[in-house]
């Protein structure tokens, strides 16, 4: 493995070139779709550094390109909002959420959502904020670690975690859904250009004195987009690798993270049970979609092979 890496990626006039017309024509088309952010530019310059800094990193940064262009795509969400292609679905999930899932409290019947928000405590508020924040580290730094010992399983990894999020983008797009949140503060009335929101999250910014939920969920590229839940989908995604790469008592805490962020979802109103269910559901038809495909198309073996080539 080691004597893989110090192969390296060569740099030459060619790759610096096409590194530098990438990186510009990126920030151009950014401000065209979305507009000047300091995140382009911090993306654009980390990548630039990993690419020149030396032979692993330029693997490195070559491998995660599949992360990348799911994170621009997921950015340039914003510039086409999903309540422009189908009505928005707000009252019929809160309904169907109660009728289903609505637990009795008080004489009253409530989501389970409404039910937390009246009967939380302080070390859920703080357990589950820390359990939410992990719903983006945990797939990187599990990504960066199969890249370091299992490069093509990081390359099967970073591919299922790709169309698993064009999976939940084509249903965000068909039916643009409200999060429990959403209700919560404005009923049942759809009103265009509502800004992100922190929900019950917003008591773990609280307790600690910061605005780390509240500056995530101001960059939200769609409000109207809580059906599936992808938040819920990534640590499926990364428990089945790491069910499927034999990883041990490894497995327990990922185990453990997915069932937290599940819970952390419907507890601070982010999601309802259903939108977990959903997310779930997409994890799983991404996965099992991935493998009939690499099983049955040998261009997209090839493929794979030699971007595996590159990198290992």
């Amino acid at each position: 493995m080691t004597n893989a890496f110090n192969k390296g990626v060569s740099v030459n006039l060619k790759s610096a070139t096409v590194v530098t017309l990438i990186s510009l024509a990126y920030l151009i088309l950014s401000r065209i779709v979305v507009g000047y952010k300091s995140d382009q530019l911090v993306l654009v310059g980390l990548c630039n550094v990993l690419f020149y800094l030396s032979s692993i990193t330029r693997k490195f940064v070559i491998a995660f390109l599949i992360i990348i262009v799911y994170w621009v795509i997921f950015d340039y969400m914003k510039a086409f909002p999903n309540y422009l292609t189908a009505p928005v679905h707000i009252a019929d999930l809160y309904h169907f959420e109660k009728h289903v899932f609505g637990i009795w409290s008080g004489g009253r019947l409530l989501t389970p959502n409404e039910y937390f928000k009246i009967h939380g405590t302080t070390f859920l508020d703080i357990m589950g904020g820390f359990f939410y924040l992990c719903w983006i580290p945990v797939p990187l730094m599990f990504g960066a670690f199969l890249f370091f010992t299992r490069p093509k399983q990081f390359l099967y990894f970073a591919l299922t975690f790709f169309l698993v999020n064009l999976l939940g983008f084509v249903v965000y797009y068909s039916f643009p859904a409200a999060a429990p949140w959403y209700v919560q503060l404005h009923g049942f009335k759809f009103i265009a250009h509502t800004p992100g929101n922190v929900g019950g999250l917003a008591k773990f910014d609280q307790y600690f004195h910061t605005q780390i939920f509240k500056s995530i969920y101001e960059k939200s590229s769609n409000v109207f987009a809580a059906m599936p839940s992808l938040h819920s989908s990534y640590p499926v995604i990364v428990l089945y690798y790491g069910v499927k790469n034999k990883l041990g008592l490894f497995n327990v805490i990922l185990a453990t993270v997915m069932v937290g962020i599940w819970f952390t979802a419907v507890y601070t109103s982010q999601h309802y049970i259903c939108d977990v269910l959903a997310g779930i559901t997409c994890a799983t038809i991404g996965i099992n979609l991935f493998n009939f495909i690499l099983k049955r198309s040998a261009g997209f073996q090839r493929f794979i092979d030699r971007y595996y080539q590159i990198i290992a």
